[in-house]
C-alpha cells in the first residue's frame, strides 16, 4: 500500500472515531443536506464536502471519480479486516443463491400494498405537473406584474418563495417514499430469511422516514392548494392517496414512530 492510502485509510478511520460525528445519523435521514441542521454532527456530509472540493465539484471530472473510487477500495479494505476479527468471512457467501434470494426480496418489497401505493403517488406527482407548467408560469407572470405594481402590502415575493418551497418539498419527497418503504420491505423479509431483529429495527428506521416525508408532502401539498384554489379537485385527490398510503404505512409498521433516530429524534 503506498503513501497515499496510508494517508487516506488513516483520514477514515479517524473521522470515524470523531466524537462530533453522531453515530449512524446518516443511516435515517431524507438526504437533504441543505436543510438539515445536524451537517456538522455528519460524517458523511464531511467527507462529501471534502470530496467537492475545487475543480473536483464538476461531476464529470476523472480526479472526482478516481477518488471516490479509491475511498471505495479502502473502505472495503478495513470492511474485510474488521470482518476477520469478528470471524466473519466475507467470500464465504454463495453468489448464486444470494441472488436468488435477493430476488425475491426485492420482488415481495415491490409488491406490498403501501411500496404500490408509494409508486403509484409518484406517478401522480410526475403527471400532475406535466399537466399544470402553464399554471406556474402564469403564477409567475402574475407575480411579476404584481411586483412591478409596487401595491403596499402586497408582497408577491414572499409568495413566490412559498410556492417554491412547496415544490421543492414534494419534489424531495416525490421518488423517496417508495425507495424508503421498499427497504423497509425488504427489511422485513430478510428478517423472515434469516431470522434476525436488527432487520425490522431497521426496517422501522426507514419507515420513519418515509412517515416524515408523507407528512410533509401532505403540508406541501395544503401549501399549494392556498396558492392555487381553482385546483381544487386534482390537490384534493392527491392529499387524499397521501392520507391512505399514510395509513397504509403505519398499519403495516406500528412501531415506526417510535424508532429514534440516532441524533435526528434526540433533544
Amino acid at each position: 500500500m503506498d503513501f497515499n492510502k496510508d494517508m487516506l485509510r488513516d483520514k477514515l478511520k479517524k473521522l470515524a472515531k470523531d466524537p462530533r460525528f453522531i453515530s449512524g445519523i446518516y443511516n435515517y435521514c431524507d438526504r437533504w443536506c441543505e436543510r438539515c441542521p445536524f451537517t456538522s454532527r455528519c460524517m458523511n456530509f464531511a467527507l462529501e464536502q471534502d470530496l467537492e472540493t475545487g475543480e473536483s465539484m464538476e461531476i464529470n471530472n476523472k480526479a472526482f471519480w478516481d477518488k471516490l473510487h479509491e475511498i471505495f477500495n479502502e473502505t472495503m479494505e478495513i470492511l474485510r479486516e474488521s470482518a476477520e476479527e469478528m470471524g466473519f468471512d466475507l467470500d464465504s457467501i454463495d453468489d448464486e443463491e444470494f441472488t436468488k434470494q435477493e430476488e425475491l426480496v426485492r420482488k415481495k418489497a415491490q409488491e406490498q400494498p403501501y411500496s404500490r401505493s408509494a409508486f403509484e403517488y409518484a406517478e401522480t406527482v410526475h403527471n400532475w405537473f406535466e399537466l399544470n407548467k402553464d399554471l406556474f408560469e402564469e403564477k409567475q407572470q402574475e407575480l411579476q406584474n404584481l411586483l412591478e405594481a409596487d401595491i403596499k402590502g402586497v408582497r408577491p415575493a414572499d409568495e413566490a418563495v412559498k410556492i417554491t418551497d412547496c415544490v421543492e418539498v414534494i419534489r424531495w419527497y416525490q421518488h423517496q417514499i417508495y425507495v424508503k418503504l421498499c427497504r423497509a420491505a425488504t427489511g422485513i423479509s430478510r428478517s423472515e430469511f434469516e431470522g434476525s431483529e436488527n432487520f425490522i429495527d431497521d426496517a422501522n428506521g426507514s419507515t420513519k422516514v418515509a412517515i416524515i416525508g408523507i407528512e410533509r408532502s401532505i403540508s406541501a401539498w395544503g401549501g399549494l392548494l392556498k396558492h392555487f384554489p381553482e385546483q381544487e379537485d386534482s390537490i384534493l385527490d392527491i392529499l387524499v392517496k397521501l392520507q391512505r398510503l399514510l395509513r397504509q404505512v403505519e398499519t403495516a409498521f406500528p412501531n415506526a414512530r417510535k424508532f429514534i433516530r440516532p441524533g435526528l429524534d434526540m433533544v
